[in-house]
């Protein structure tokens, strides 16, 4: 387990408590644009409305017992949206971190952004930094957001280290298992995924956390994003603590002769 993963305690008399055990959690955000279009609105006020159900979700998260959050914000993918949208998209995230990023910070939340840097404006790419060192030091919750990301790419990404280790002489091809490989994607830092939630209704991955998904469970909501609070995450909360998860094993008992 990576080392930072459990959840501190901020007060003394919990200190002999155990720790808390992660639990991580996905969300692919979608149906910022239908949101808008129901009410006659621009796609940028769904994408507003948005980032204030990150907020709410990102508070009631952390008192629903979540440790690890890891949101879609924006994929390799949506660079074929307009131009304007993308202008609209890369500027809420720049006015999230600046309104933001300080009060997360001092509730010790650690936010890490991840995706490829290339492509990204330059303001957007000083964001990402000072987000990183502003809340490296924390762990009370870790929020990891997905920007310019793609899964099928971290996955090349991750194959092309490893070939250049051992193309230098530091690895070997027999090294490689699937716990190397796991260290080598973006998300490496994080617990393994548990719940991944998509909402708006669609029922299907978009190329988020291919790898990291195999053992997770899916909760698949018929709301809107830009609607999503407290009342949502606890409903995906409850049918994922009502799954029986066997990560590929069976109870001998339900073994055939």
């Amino acid at each position: 387990m990576p080392a930072g993963v459990t959840t501190q305690v901020s007060d003394t008399r919990e200190a002999d408590k155990a720790p808390v055990s992660p639990l991580h959690v996905a969300i692919i955000m979608d149906g910022n644009g239908r949101w808008a279009k129901a009410r006659g609105q621009m796609r940028t006020m769904g994408h507003k409305a948005g980032v204030n159900a990150l907020r709410r979700t990102i508070r009631a998260a952390g008192d629903l017992g979540v440790t690890h959050m890891t949101v879609f914000a924006f994929s390799t993918e949506n660079w074929r949206r307009p131009a304007a949208e993308v202008s609209d998209l890369m500027g809420l995230l720049r006015t999230f971190i600046e309104s933001d990023l300080a009060k997360l910070a001092k509730e010790g939340v650690c936010v890490r952004i991840i995706g490829q840097q290339d492509g990204l404006p330059k303001d957007i790419v000083e964001c990402v930094r000072k987000a990183h060192d502003d809340t490296r030091n924390n762990s009370r919750f870790f929020l990891q957001v997905a920007l310019n990301y793609g899964a099928q790419a971290d996955v090349v990404d991750a194959a092309k280290r490893f070939a250049a280790k051992v193309k230098s002489g530091d690895a070997q091809v027999d090294d490689l298992t699937p716990e190397v490989f796991g260290g080598l994607l973006s998300t490496h830092d994080l617990p393994p995924l548990d719940l991944m939630i998509r909402t708006s209704g669609e029922h299907r991955l978009s190329n988020f956390l291919l790898w990291e998904a195999a053992y997770a469970e899916f909760v698949f909501q018929d709301v809107l994003w830009p609607d999503y609070d407290r009342v949502h995450l606890e409903d995906a909360l409850r049918i994922f603590k009502e799954r029986d998860r066997r990560f590929g094993a069976v109870e001998a008992g339900h073994v055939s002769a």
